[in-house]
């Protein structure tokens, strides 16, 4: 029989507004925006080490002191989708590639609008940096936190938009 999972969650005011982290066995698996619907309503009283370095990791982000992150991270998803995710974290701050790119990269040259829904659904962004998604003509497109987030991503990254 399963055990059920037990999820720890901390809220994190940001640049981009409150942002709820959620963990899972020591690996994060969420980065969620004020009002989403996934938003866990639950009070932690103590906090996982992961939840506390993603946060610090995340305000060394904002503040300009940190490009990447080294998290251990455990999105849930399909098969395509962790790739997809997986290629994204390749992508160095302050450049941006298209979802054709992404589908180049993992050989499926039709597959940009394939690659475009796994975007969406990422369950961890900005860590998993899905914000450096643009347009094929480098438009900026869809952001689950919205464009007004994606615009202040991008901006702190050195994008004149």
């Amino acid at each position: 029989m399963n055990e059920p999972m037990t999820l720890h969650a901390l809220a994190m005011t940001s640049p981009l507004g409150v942002i709820q982290l959620v963990s899972e066995a020591g690996y994060l698996t969420e980065l969620n925006w004020q009002g989403a619907k996934k938003t866990l309503s639950s009070t932690i009283r103590s906090q996982p080490a992961i939840l506390r370095t993603a946060s610090d990791q995340l305000s060394q982000f904002f503040s300009g002191q940190r490009k990447d992150f080294s998290l251990p991270l455990k999105p849930r998803g399909t098969a395509f989708q962790l790739g997809v995710w997986r290629e994204l974290q390749t992508i160095e701050w302050g450049l941006t590639c298209s979802y054709r790119d992404i589908a180049e990269r993992l050989e499926k040259p039709t597959g940009p609008r394939a690659v475009g829904g796994a975007v969406a659904r990422n369950p961890i962004p900005v860590i998993i940096p899905c914000h450096r998604i643009v347009g094929a003509s480098g438009s900026l497109t869809g952001f689950s936190g919205g464009l007004q987030r994606k615009k202040i991503l991008l901006a702190s990254e050195g994008h004149h938009l």
